[in-house]
């Protein structure tokens, strides 16, 4: 069964709208010694399609990943997840921004030590309650509302302009129109998606930046010593910290608590009951001793 002309329409304004994001991405990538991966094969995976597991070993596609240490034969750890996705009609937006929400959080529970940058590219119609639902979880949200698509679209004499009325037989002139254009004419297209949108897409940047450019400011490690005391009344507590020898000292060991902290004021935690586990943690914070090279 064919794919119908309105289909194929949305699915070439995806394709136009990720190209347009990739070249924010790849700079990042060169600028930080990134490793870039995006659709098409790559040597340690399966396919063409950019997937990860999260917590409970389920598979998420994605668009953008930037990774550290990563390779086109070794998947490296998650230092950016970025999604793209538009929507023509406003009834849509909720659930797409629910469904991008349901890919991204558990992959960040899973890679929570790496504490990725998330983001998400969305244009064309997505309410504000919508947007607003992604900022509120920490996503940095780049919007290209339908109308900078709708211009974009017409520089190369198409008209991508339609309603839930919109018959097949327009989606698919449009079709035809696109398909004839050379990949050079394409890629302008693609560039002049976000030509209205410039500080939108510095924000955005910047928003990237901030994560991919912390430096570890400092690192705590505190080993606990002796038994937990329990009491069921805040009296009781306060009679026994009062009678409390700190001089004596317990000997034995509880657990490291260790806290990492960035230069831009976030911080990871973590309790470990032995010394290897804290060592295991604390190497996973280690620069890669190779940076890698964006996959184009």
């Amino acid at each position: 069964m064919g794919v119908s002309p309105s289909h194929r329409f949305g699915q070439i304004l995806g394709e136009v709208l990720e190209w347009a994001v990739e070249p924010i991405v790849a700079a990042q990538a060169v600028k930080h010694g990134l490793y870039l991966d995006k659709h098409g094969i790559r040597a340690c995976r399966k396919g063409s399609k950019l997937s990860w597991l999260d917590i409970n070993e389920n598979s998420h596609d994605l668009d953008f990943v930037l990774e550290r240490g990563g390779s086109d034969e070794v998947q490296g750890t998650p230092a950016a997840f970025i999604e793209v996705a538009w929507r023509r009609y406003t009834k849509h937006s909720r659930a797409k921004a629910q469904e991008i929400q349901g890919a991204i959080m558990p992959l960040l529970q899973q890679h929570q030590r790496s504490a990725p940058f998330f983001g998400v590219v969305i244009a064309g119609v997505f309410t504000e309650p919508a947007l607003q639902q992604l900022r509120s979880l920490g996503f940095a949200v780049l919007f290209i509302p339908m109308e900078s698509i709708v211009r974009a679209f017409a520089k190369v004499g198409i008209n991508a302009a339609a309603d839930e009325d919109t018959p097949d037989s327009q989606f698919k002139k449009q079709v035809v129109k696109y398909e004839a254009l050379s990949a050079k004419r394409k890629r302008s297209l693609a560039a002049s998606l976000l030509d209205d949108h410039q500080q939108d897409v510095k924000l955005f940047s910047e928003s990237m930046e901030k994560v991919l450019s912390r430096q570890i400011k400092s690192v705590y490690i505190l080993p606990l010593h002796g038994s937990l005391l329990e009491f069921a009344t805040v009296d009781e507590a306060l009679d026994s910290i009062q009678q409390l020898d700190l001089r004596q000292g317990a000997t034995e060991f509880v657990r490291y608590e260790i806290e990492v902290r960035y230069d831009n004021g976030n911080s990871l935690r973590g309790n470990f009951q032995d010394k290897d586990s804290a060592i295991d943690f604390l190497v996973s914070y280690r620069t890669p001793a190779t940076p890698a090279k964006a996959r184009t």
